[in-house]
């Protein structure tokens, strides 16, 4: 699952590697600790233009009654994602790129008794972007509620040893694809959410500060000395 991720990049930086256009002016504030329920700026496109939207990250589907199935709605995971009524429509009309930095796993080792946090990342350290779903449900008082959800594969290598799912990163030659709107086949975007190559990749161990959701400081992608 992806239960965790950051978006600490430089807002520049963003802009230049998903070129966006950001209307509303959505600030792009350094986050070292994203946790599920918190809003996030996320990329759509809306009349052929790259737009930033800012999103509730836990999906909330159009018909739903409540917004608390956000909070069970974090991930969609791939090979059943053309199966989920909640996730069907979305797939095929509501797609986005979660821009981010790296993102959390944690491993249980026989040293500790508690559960070591790792950090992932892109080897080249450049951000990049999960694979996400979005949908819009209207509040009681009429308002309107923007909210997505990551989606997960199957483990890479560097990921095998830790856990048996992570969050699909986008190829970049994929995410235009991902993000055309005239493409509505499954058969065209179920393929491209595979697990990113682990060569590209690295991990490291951080501080159990990032345990907590409340923690959102730089010192949380630190590497621990060991």
């Amino acid at each position: 699952m992806c239960g965790r991720f950051t978006q600490h990049s430089e807002e520049d930086e963003f802009e230049d590697r998903f070129n966006f256009s950001n209307p509303t002016g959505i600030l792009f504030k350094k986050r070292f600790n994203i946790a599920p329920s918190q809003s996030v700026p996320v990329v759509v496109v809306q009349e052929d233009n790259r737009l930033l939207k800012l999103m509730r990250w836990g999906l909330v589907p159009f018909w739903s009654k409540e917004p608390s199935i956000g909070y069970k709605m974090i991930n969609a995971r791939a090979e059943t994602i053309t199966e989920k009524a909640s996730f069907k429509n979305p797939l095929k009309k509501k797609r986005c790129l979660v821009p981010a930095s790296g993102f959390y796993e944690w491993i249980k080792t026989q040293k500790k008794s508690t559960k070591t946090p790792l950090y992932f990342r892109l080897r080249s350290k450049k951000p990049f972007a999960f694979a996400g779903l979005w949908d819009e449900w209207k509040q009681p008082d009429g308002d309107k509620l923007l909210s997505f959800t990551i989606i997960t594969t199957g483990p890479n290598e560097l990921m095998m040893p830790i856990h048996d799912r992570m969050p699909v990163i986008l190829l970049q030659k994929d995410e235009t694809i991902w993000l055309d709107p005239e493409i509505t086949e499954f058969d065209q975007l179920v393929p491209m959410l595979r697990p990113y190559p682990s060569d590209l990749m690295e991990a490291y161990e951080v501080s159990t500060i990032v345990n907590s959701p409340k923690t959102d400081v730089p010192e949380c992608i630190k590497p621990v000395e060991i």
